[in-house]
């Protein structure tokens, strides 16, 4: 069997970290890569092996996007024993477009039972896996927190891209009602800010007076789940969010908006703590003990990463894909 993942995007998304880090995982086998804006540590497939593999038989090529299952979809035709299979990173309604590609797939993999429900059609749920070798807790955040440069003792992160649609809207408002209360504590948001998002960047930051910063998109983002204490997870919709597994992953305190699976990756007070999506005062009343008493968060981030640990490695989400791809149950 050939592996290949397709990742035909330019810009550095979750998806790309999911294509990262299972192509890394099973190229010992032969799994490669094939695309753009990905870490050149990962093993790249080229365009003549790939035809062929297309032309010989045994391929397996696994899409993400639609352009990506468009191009598998037209591989398939042209060769033979091509094996298609489509990751789904969305959960609202699914397009007429994505759902024509879709039913064209051999095998559909769904985040969660959420986006399973919406897509409509026959799939297999494959929760996203965190490499917890490599996203693990610090021997001491506060020397992480120090190293970072952004001041005060404890740290509030926000990671993701600059947008309303992620929710740091309400982050920072919940923030700049806060962090005046809590002068040992510093916001910091992670994450690009594109084209006309950098006024809504510009107007969070004006609102955070001060207390919090910005730092625009990281290559390695472990460093803040590292060194932040608390994690806010604020996005309005979301298919998974490696971000809340990776940084339970690493021992942050995760405080995330109520979406609907956010309940299979924790458990409210002891694994973290949620509230209702796009409600700032609920979010005011979660922070505010916390920020009071940095020791609980530490806890709740402690019994996370036990968590994430146990129900969420890596492996596991190779070990399910794997299967699909050579036509077993997950």
């Amino acid at each position: 069997m050939t592996l290949v993942h397709l990742h035909l995007h330019r810009r550095r998304t979750g998806v790309t970290r999911h294509v990262e880090d299972v192509v890394r995982a099973l190229a010992p086998g032969g799994a490669r890569a094939l695309g753009w804006a990905l870490a050149p540590t990962v093993p790249r497939a080229r365009l003549g092996a790939l035809w062929r593999a297309v032309r010989q038989g045994g391929l397996v090529l696994h899409a993400h996007r639609n352009l990506e299952l468009l191009l598998a979809l037209v591989f398939r035709r042209l060769g033979r024993g091509v094996r298609v299979v489509w990751t789904r990173h969305g959960t609202g309604a699914p397009s007429r477009w994505t759902l024509a590609l879709a039913r064209r797939a051999d095998v559909r993999v769904t985040l969660a039972e959420e986006g399973k429900r919406t897509l409509g059609l026959l799939s297999t749920v494959v929760p996203h896996g965190v490499d917890v070798g490599y996203f693990q807790p610090p021997a001491d955040r506060a020397a992480a927190w120090a190293s970072l440069g952004l001041g005060g003792a404890h740290g509030v992160a926000v990671v993701g891209r600059i947008r309303p649609a992620k929710g740091q809207g309400d982050a920072v408002a919940a923030l700049a009602r806060t962090l005046p209360a809590a002068p040992a504590w510093r916001g910091v948001l992670v994450g690009e800010a594109r084209g006309r998002e950098a006024a809504f960047l510009a107007s969070l930051l004006k609102l955070g007076g001060g207390r919090v910063q910005a730092v625009g998109q990281q290559q390695d983002v472990r460093r803040f789940y590292q060194g932040a204490t608390l994690l806010l997870q604020p996005s309005h919709a979301e298919s998974f969010s490696l971000v809340l597994a990776e940084a339970m992953a690493s021992g942050c305190c995760v405080v995330a908006a109520r979406l609907p699976h956010y309940g299979t990756l924790l458990e409210e007070g002891r694994t973290g703590f949620t509230y209702p999506a796009g409600d700032v005062a609920a979010l005011v009343d979660v922070l505010q003990p916390l920020l009071r008493e940095p020791e609980r968060a530490a806890a709740v981030g402690r019994a996370a990463a036990e968590a994430v640990q146990l129900r969420f490695p890596l492996q596991a989400e190779v070990a399910a894909l794997e299967r699909l791809y050579r036509g077993g149950p997950p």
